[in-house]
């Protein structure tokens, strides 16, 4: 593949909801473009774009795959992204480097929510937009009403830029109205003819409207459309393209990803009327960044994979400059210097060793040692910071178990290495309940990690829920003596003191205070009835959990001038400290969270409905964008295990979610006694082994 000008390159992502025909439509661009020889398909694992096993074997994309083509002297580098929810770290992160997102939807009067949040993501960024309408062959194929549809939600945005040729089973092609002729056939076997008398009518209309939109885009042609002068096809496609960039129009396509019809239109729609790089130059900490091979060197790494046997591959779109093979590159987010020993042009699982790319291109560079997503590479004297990708964080976590030993000693460093891949997982080792966590954004993004952790590096795991971090307290006062006495012979053991324990506010943590005078207690042994103290609050005696916001006082106790040692104290504070906790009206707390959801308007009474089974208390709704309600509550987090899961399901995947930690409070008499009466049967069948 040949070197390219910044602007004759498109960086294009496809997207839009899993199973809406993203990857077999870049299998027809490819072959129409005659960068393949032949079509894949989803169901024999055969595509370009998803071949990573896991890939092949679920039949949905997982990863974002960089595939490019060359089409009419352009190299249109086609990014196909993950369709569902639980990879959106994918769309956010390729978002930062193409300058437009085709929207592939199934030709139905309704909107997945994959369009939705790939809508969100490009309106966040500044990004061009363009719309392909798929599976108009399908016999429920409703053209009409998803047209409807998107004008009524976008308005005058949407701009229609063909016309079908039939409907349903009969669909056959696609009439342009840029170029005012008929394209039916396939991939490369393209038939262009005139239009049909029969649509002559409806054609001229529409062209009518498109060129006004077009008009719109740029001065000159506005002043020739007004005029009433017709614009020529060259002038209509610099119209779109500068209503597009700019956001003020985006076009709409048609065809089917399962035959190819419109796919060739499709790329001269992209060369013609989609931006390439030097329309959006960069603008880092107030300095401007032309998309200029000859400029400093800025690359971005928005994509990073770890490959068992290979190592690490990083994903790169250069901004400006020169990146070639052997140069020595400054990481400025790690200030690590790094060396590019190889370069290549990204193409599915057949990466091509390339000498040399330049700006507004996507490469591939291996065996990076200290770069990763979100991290910039420059010359060393022009350095230049990038930020990173706004990734959404976890909201479901569950436990993993290593299934063996071996498993056990290797998971950590496979953690990492996915971690490094996948910037919305997290893994953490929670010592307080005894497990490893893993968090992610739904149930299919924590079942693909751990189908990556056994078939890419040999660790099985096995999942269970995630605890909850209760805490102890109490809410009366008490006194209690503690008594260590031992004697078998020799010297013997013996520590007594007096606990009074008090509640504190909440958050106040632990204060221990000495009253002992008179030396009933010697000074060298308070620090270790502070110590037993400390040391019992680590498991309370409702339920074993850790005793917070408290304040234990000594104020009296007794020695001997033998057997007395700072293991009796110790011994003597935790059971002073036991006894009274008992009499102080020990209390079970909770973690409370404080959530906020944005749900479709007509999901609030069902989401509101839900949180309050989950003994949620609301303190707010507020419209948080157009169609969309923001509800705030807080929510026990012990109700909240499943909650992205079950909040998917009221609101067709619609409704998102963020939480934090926001208190402790009691737990309800009726909740607190199962687990109390679980840690005593656990105390009872320990006791007895």
């Amino acid at each position: 593949m040949k070197q390219y000008t910044p602007d004759k390159i498109r960086n294009v992502a496809i997207v839009g909801h899993g199973g809406a025909g993203k990857t077999m439509l870049v299998e027809h661009m490819l072959f129409t473009a005659g960068a393949t020889d032949r079509v894949g398909t989803v169901e024999a694992g055969n595509t370009q774009s998803d071949y990573d096993p896991l890939e092949i074997r679920r039949k949905i994309s997982v990863n974002a795959s960089v595939t490019p083509l060359e089409y009419h002297d352009h190299k249109i580098n086609l990014i196909d992204v993950p369709g569902f929810p639980d990879f959106a770290g994918d769309l956010n992160a390729v978002a930062e480097v193409v300058g437009s997102f085709i929207f592939v939807c199934e030709a139905k009067a309704d909107l997945d929510v994959g369009f939705d949040l790939a809508w969100e993501v490009a309106e966040k960024h500044g990004l061009a937009k363009c719309i392909y309408i798929n599976k108009l062959e399908r016999d429920n194929a409703d053209y009409e009403g998803l047209i409807d549809t998107l004008h009524q939600r976008y308005g005058r945005r949407i701009v229609n830029v063909q016309i079908p040729i039939g409907r349903q089973a009969s669909f056959s092609g696609v009439l342009d109205l840029v170029q005012m002729k008929v394209y039916k056939g396939k991939d490369r076997g393209e038939i262009v003819e005139d239009i049909p008398d029969s649509m002559r009518a409806e054609a001229d209309e529409r062209h009518e409207k498109m060129m006004e939109a077009a008009a719109e885009g740029d001065d000159e042609l506005a002043m020739k459309f007004l005029e009433g002068q017709e614009l020529t096809p060259d002038e209509v496609e610099h119209g779109l393209l500068e209503g597009t960039r700019k956001g003020a129009v985006v076009p709409v396509l048609l065809g089917s990803a399962h035959s190819g019809i419109g796919v060739a239109t499709l790329l001269d729609r992209i060369i013609g009327e989609l931006p390439s790089p030097v329309y959006k130059p960069m603008d880092i900490n107030g300095v401007h960044y032309e998309e200029d091979p000859n400029g400093p060197l800025i690359a971005y790494v928005f994509k990073t994979t770890a490959d068992p046997y290979v190592g690490k591959l990083n994903y790169i779109r250069l901004f400006s400059g020169t990146l070639k093979v052997d140069d020595h590159v400054l990481n400025t987010t790690t200030g690590e210097m790094e060396r590019v020993h190889n370069l290549f042009t990204p193409h599915g699982k057949n990466p091509e060793p390339i000498d040399k790319v330049v700006a507004g291109d996507i490469c591939v560079v291996a065996k990076l040692s200290e770069t990763r997503t979100g991290d910039t590479l420059c010359n060393k004297d022009k350095p230049v910071k990038m930020w990173k990708p706004d990734f959404p964080n976890p909201v479901y976590r569950v436990a993993i178990t290593p299934v063996s030993k071996s498993d056990e000693d290797k998971l950590g460093s496979a953690m990492e290495r996915l971690l490094d891949e996948d910037p919305t997982l997290r893994y953490t080792r929670d010592a307080e309940l005894h497990q490893e966590l893993l968090e992610g954004l739904g149930d299919i993004h924590i079942d693909t990690t751990i189908e990556k952790l056994k078939n890419r590096f040999g660790v099985s795991v096995e999942t269970g829920e995630a605890k909850v971090p209760y805490r102890e307290t109490i809410r009366g006062s008490a006194k209690s003596q503690g008594k260590f006495k031992r004697q078998s012979g020799g010297k013997g053991q013996y520590g007594d003191c007096w606990l009074e324990l008090e509640p504190m506010p909440p958050g106040s943590g632990f204060e221990f205070v000495n009253k002992v005078v008179g030396g009933s207690i010697p000074k060298n042994y308070i620090p270790a009835v502070e110590k037993g103290v400390i040391e019992a609050m680590t498991k309370g005696s409702l339920a074993g959990y850790p005793v917070v916001d408290i304040r234990a006082t000594v104020y009296d106790g007794s020695y001997h001038d033998v057997d007395s040692s700072e293991a009796a104290f110790k011994m003597a504070g935790q059971l002073a400290f036991r006894a009274a906790t008992d009499q102080a009206k020990p209390v079970l707390m909770e973690p409370i969270m404080r959530l906020e959801v944005d749900v479709p308007d007509e999901s609030v009474g069902d989401v509101v409905g839900d949180l309050n089974t989950r003994r949620g208390h609301m303190s707010g709704m507020e419209p948080c964008s157009p169609g969309k309600t923001r509800i705030m509550a807080e929510v026990p987090m012990a109700t909240m295990m499943r909650y992205a899961l079950d909040l998917r399901s009221l609101t067709k995947g619609r409704g998102m979610f963020r939480s934090e930690f926001a208190r402790y409070a009691d737990v309800p008499a009726h909740e607190a006694e199962p687990l109390i009466k679980a840690h005593a049967a656990a105390h009872s069948h320990a006791e007895l082994h």
